[in-house]
Order: C-alpha cells, then structure tokens, then sequence
C-alpha cells in the first residue's frame, strides 16, 4: 500500500510544534469519539447477530481507540521543549508512537487470524447470522472511511507521520468493515463459512499494515535519512546563501517528523575565519526557516578561486 507524502502541502507552509500538537489532539479526540460509538456497537451486535467478522471488526475499532489514546500520550509529549537530557528535543515520541501502533495493529491482526482459522477448522460450529449484523457492518465502513478523509486531511496540512499512521489505520478499519459486509452478505445468501473467512481477510489486512508501520518506524529510529528530493531542497538553500562556493557531505537524519541536517559549505579561503563564521549562520537560519529542519550543523571548508594563483611561496 502506498501511502501519501506528508509533504504534499499545498499551502507549503510550516506549523509550529504547538499547532502540531493541536491539530493531533482535536482529530485524534474526534477518531475517539467515532470508534467509542462502533467498537460498543459492533461487538454487541456481533453478539447477538452471531457474527465473527463483525466481532473482528469491533475489536479492531477497539485497537483503533486504544491507538488514539497513543497518539494523544505521544503528542504531549513530543511538543515538550529540549533539555539537558533531550538537547535534540522530544520529536521522536511520535516516531515511539507510530511503533506501538504497528506493533498493536500486528497483535491484533495475529489475534484475528488465529480466532478466524480455529472457527474453519469447525465448519460445523458456524452460525447464521441476522440481517442486522449488515446494517451495522455498512453504517461502520461508511463512518470509518469519513473518519480517514478528515483524519488524513489534517495530518497531510500538519506533515505528521504519527497521524498519517493513525489515519490509515481508520481506513485499514474501513476496508475490513468493507471485507465483513461482503462476508455476512455471504453467509445470509447460504454459505455460512464466508463470514469467518472475512474475519481471516481482516485479520491478514490488519497484520499486514502493523507490519509496514513497525518497519518504518524501527528505521526512523535508526537514523534514516530524508528522500533525495528533500536533500536536494535543502543543499539548493546551502547552495544560494551568499557567500556559499559549494556545498558537500550533506547528511539528513530523522528526529520524529523534524530533520537534522550536517553539511560541509566551502567559502572563499581568503575571508577571515570571522565572515566565514557568519556565512555559516545565515545558511543555518535560511534552512531553518524554510524546511522542516530542527538543526542544521555546518562544516565550513575553504575554497580557492581559480582565477589566483595559491601555489605554496619558495623561501
């Protein structure tokens, strides 16, 4: 699954980590709301109208709520100013975040297949379900896929991975709502054995996703690198700094959904060590302020004209 780039803003703006914090707080409060209503409905329903799939389905609205709360925990604490022990900041909670989600959603996605495969080894043992087990299954894939758009929307203006991550789980919630209802549409046409295979396709969706965020985020931790074309962006800001020869050994780490920069600039050799100085800040301040970097440290290389002559004097 491909999943949309954060960086995608069409207002190319930047936020502040406090109107990150909030924008993350209202959604998330929001996607609480909705899956506190559909986790109580579709496992009491699931219950009564015998139907595992909408059982899987309510306890994977219920690994969404404990998510939320994730991401609320995660969000606080991530806006917290750099210390002593943290001098880089408190960013990477959110990356933290993004794993305990995927982490979660595997567990959950286990869960249901190992519940799914044990309901097909007893054929025998599955129900028909009641018709209202439909009802529930279409009203929970059409307010999950509402969820994600809005969900999906905030995350992309606030570029916040830990939100994209918490918004494509409300989708992977509606495309299993979606796998249910063809499941008990399947069961109440007289092939009762396509509602537990429903609940095995939703449990092999949702290990899957975990999968993908755990991996993400275990390199994040690992120091990964930005893609080439925000390297690129950031040594072309190096690049028109006056002052700036060339630029080289430009490094990018992640530091949750904020950037650390290293990077070499050459400025001319004949400047004093002073003007060198203040070259470097003003490429550090222009980098700051037009990407999504929390720290830029620059190497100041010199750099000899080629219309002079630097060749060593005889003595």
């Amino acid at each position: 699954m491909n999943f949309p780039d954060i960086n995608d803003d069409p207002e190319d703006t930047e936020h502040t980590p406090a109107e990150r914090a909030a924008a993350a707080s209202r959604s998330t409060w929001v996607s609480v709301g909705v899956n506190l209503v559909l986790t109580i409905t579709q496992i009491v329903v699931g219950v009564v109208a015998k139907s595992q799939g909408l059982i899987a389905d309510g306890i994977h609205s219920l690994s969404d709520l404990v998510a939320d709360f994730v991401v609320l925990f995660a969000s606080h604490h991530a806006q917290k100013d750099a210390d002593e022990d943290h001098p880089y900041g408190h960013q990477r909670f959110e990356t933290a975040a993004s794993m305990v989600l995927g982490l979660l959603l595997l567990a959950v996605g286990v869960g249901m297949l190992w519940s799914a495969a044990r309901k097909l080894e007893a054929p025998e043992t599955i129900q028909t379900v009641h018709v209202m087990a439909l009802w529930v299954a279409g009203g929970a894939l059409v307010a999950k896929e509402l969820l994600f758009r809005y969900m999906l929307a905030v995350a992309k203006r606030v570029k916040s991975s830990m939100l994209v991550a918490n918004a494509w789980h409300a989708r992977s919630d509606a495309a299993s709502s979606l796998v249910v209802g063809i499941g008990i549409v399947g069961n109440l046409a007289g092939y009762p054995i396509l509602d537990p295979i429903a609940a095995l396709i939703v449990g092999f969706m949702v290990a899957k996703m975990g999968w993908g965020f755990t991996w993400d985020a275990l390199h994040d931790l690992m120091d990964r690198a930005v893609d080439d074309e925000e390297v690129q962006a950031i040594r072309q800001t190096l690049m028109d700094t006056p002052g700036v020869s060339d630029v080289h050994d430009v490094r990018t780490r992640k530091m949750g959904d904020m950037i650390v920069v290293d990077a070499h600039i050459e400025v001319d050799a004949m400047i004093t060590v002073e003007a060198g100085h203040d070259i470097a800040v003003l490429a550090r301040q222009r980098v700051l302020q037009r990407h999504r970097v929390l720290n830029l440290m620059t190497h100041v290389d010199p750099w000899h004209r080629p219309d002079l002559d630097h060749a060593p004097t005889s003595v």
